[in-house]
């Protein structure tokens, strides 16, 4: 490109052959030593190529003056000319020859460089291309020069002619093309490897926020559009670009622009602090990619570093500590003896119960020959007590960690335990319409009046759930599990059903069994009450009802031992509410009204009432 711009034909001059035009200049900036070997060498030593004006302003003859000397580079030059004469000086590294130079100042002009090239390579006065004067030294090569400017273009014609050349000072990553430039070489790296060079450091200080001051010229748009290439692909913001065409006649403009981003930046030269271990980085809002907000990392994800662009999720039997820095083991949470009081209190209330439905147990035994015992049917009082004392310790099968065993017995235990229970208050039920009804003379009733009756209800109605239990666990039986996914910080050992169906038909027999003890118990309240248990289980049944129609809600709605804490709830409560109900009545007779219970007083009854309750009370009995 260089060569089509500044090289032409030349007519009318005594010089011989083709010569290279342009203006001349003032001195010749020329260094020269004989020798036997020639180096070539342009130097930048003055910094700007200016015409010759008159007085007046007006053009004057065509001369250029280099001005504005850089004794940064003059003293390039003096280290060339050094170095050749310390060389001569040694008779070991170049016996018998002489080494000398050619050397001339581009004064910062590519056109200048260009015919000093030239020049030399002719070896005369005149810049002839492809003529060499004879009679002088072999040039070997040559120096320079410092900037891409004058660097290039001499490149461009030695790579032509086939001399080496030696850069001291560029680093036009052009030029380390070496198909374009075979004969190139430099002291230092490339521009690309500088640029790498400032984004590692400016990545070594951790700033993302710059600003860049280049120069106007050419070569200056070329390295801004390459550093910002590299530093933006690496997050990197450039706040401001100035661009210094002519230092010393830039106005206070781009100094204050300078000075207001600086005041904003030093020391840390970010837009923002430092995301801290524990969160990550989110784009910001505004327009800026450099700029980013700090949010808390999601729930069962860390980071333990600065500025982290994704948060780690934390392995299932692991959760994030308080900080969310490292993942921790998970606890494991069950209804436990040692850390939970629930655990504790359903313990007494189970064994409290327990002793209590012995107790009346015992009661009932010691006056199991009197007429209040023996007009409610005392056998079945006994299985009644016997299934609620089981059921009040069937508790302790929910309490603790869950294994296998015990996830299988609970839930089969209490619904035998319980379906017994339901069945003899449905048998006494029977029973007592039964009874009211057989007193009739010619009734049909008297022949289904006695003892097999009410063991037959208990029986079939027991096996009924029996059977439901024996399919559920030879099916799909329930299992000791982790659950590791409902709650974020914390694994719970809990009873997988097995099968929700097997369950739910358990607790829907136990209420067919309630509703239908509920429903007959009401319709014969309103039968004698010195003997009639009628109401007493109506308001059993009643409260049996209401606990299990209040815990379905609350059992779906919870999980972990919360889950398993409403359902012993509700197996205390509604068993309580059936000893309650059904045998402090007779306790209290028994303990505290004796004249209550004789045969005497219940003949009384019967006056008042018009019924034969001799017949009940002796033939109520096995």
């Amino acid at each position: 490109m260089f060569l089509e711009i500044f090289f032409w034909s030349t007519v009318g001059t005594s010089a011989p052959g083709c010569l290279l035009s342009g203006k001349k200049c003032v001195f010749e900036y020329k260094y020269y030593q004989k020798g036997d070997i020639i180096i070539g060498g342009v130097f930048t030593v003055n910094t700007d190529l200016r015409e010759l004006v008159n007085r007046d302003g007006t053009p004057g003859p065509e001369l250029m003056l280099c001005t504005y000397i850089d004794l940064t580079q003059y003293k390039n030059l003096l280290a060339f000319t050094f170095a050749v004469d310390e060389i001569n000086r040694d008779p070991d590294l170049l016996p018998d020859i002489t080494l000398g130079y050619h050397a001339y100042d581009s004064c910062g002009s590519a056109q200048k460089a260009i015919k000093d090239v030239i020049q030399i390579l002719s070896g005369t006065e005149w810049e002839i291309p492809n003529y060499s004067c004879p009679g002088r030294g072999n040039i070997a090569g040559f120096i320079g020069d410092r900037q891409s400017l004058t660097t290039l273009p001499m490149a461009q014609i030695l790579s032509v002619y086939g001399y080496p050349q030696i850069s001291y000072g560029t680093s036009d990553p052009q030029l380390s093309d070496r198909v374009s430039y075979p004969y190139f070489f430099r002291t230092l790296q490339d521009e690309q490897t500088r640029y790498e060079g400032i984004l590692i450091f400016l990545e070594h200080f951790d700033w993302n926020w710059v600003g860049i001051i280049t120069s106007g010229d050419e070569r200056g748009e070329r390295e801004l559009s390459e550093l910002s290439r590299v530093i933006t692909r690496s997050g990197i913001c450039i706040e401001f670009i100035i661009t210094m065409s002519d230092f010393f006649a830039n106005d206070l403009k781009d100094f204050a622009i300078i000075k207001k981003a600086r005041s904003q930046v030093v020391p840390k030269a970010r837009c923002n602090d430092y995301c801290p271990p524990g969160s990550r980085k989110a784009p910001g809002r505004g327009y800026r990619t450099c700029c980013y907000r700090c949010v808390p990392c999601s729930e069962g994800e860390v980071s333990n570093k600065i500025d982290s662009d994704i948060c780690q999720k934390c392995p299932d039997n692991e959760c994030p500590d308080q900080k969310k820095i490292k993942c921790v083991p998970k606890n494991y949470e069950f209804l436990s003896y040692k850390e939970d009081i629930m655990a504790l209190v359903f313990s007494v209330l189970s064994v409290t119960f327990s002793l209590m439905t012995i107790f009346v147990l015992g009661i009932f035994i010691y006056f199991r020959d009197t007429p209040i015992v023996r007009a409610n049917n005392r056998n079945l009082s006994f299985i009644l007590l016997v299934s609620l004392m089981l059921s009040f310790l069937c508790v302790f099968l929910f309490v603790g960690r869950p294994v296998d065993i015990t996830c299988r017995l609970r839930q089969t235990a209490f619904g035998v335990l319980f379906s017994l229970a339901v069945s003899t208050l449905l048998a006494k039920t029977i029973m007592v319409c039964i009874a009211f009804k057989a007193t009739k003379p010619g009734s049909f009733w008297r022949k289904w009046f006695g003892i097999k009756v009410s063991n037959s209800v208990v029986l079939i109605c027991s096996f009924v759930q029996i059977l439901i239990n024996s399919i559920w666990l030879s099916i799909s039986p329930p299992f000791n599990e982790l659950d590791m996914h409902t709650s974020p910080v914390k694994i719970i050992v809990q009873c997988n059903e097995g099968s929700v169906i097997a369950f739910y038909c358990v607790l829907g027999y136990m209420g067919l069994l309630a509703a239908v003890s509920f429903i007959i118990a009401f319709l014969a309240r309103t039968l004698p009450d010195s003997f009639n248990e009628a109401k007493y289980i109506t308001f059993s049944m009643l409260v049996f009802c209401s606990v299990w129609i209040a815990m379905i809600p609350a059992y779906l709605s919870t999980k972990g031992k919360n889950m398993v804490a409403v359902e012993i709830f509700a197996i205390l409560a509604s068993s309580a509410g059936i000893l309650g109900c059904i045998f402090f009545p007779k306790c209290y007779i028994l303990l505290m009204k004796p004249e209550m219970n004789t045969k005497t007083h219940l003949l009384e009854i019967k006056s008042k009432h018009t019924v034969n309750l001799t017949f009940l009370v002796k033939g109520s009995q096995p």
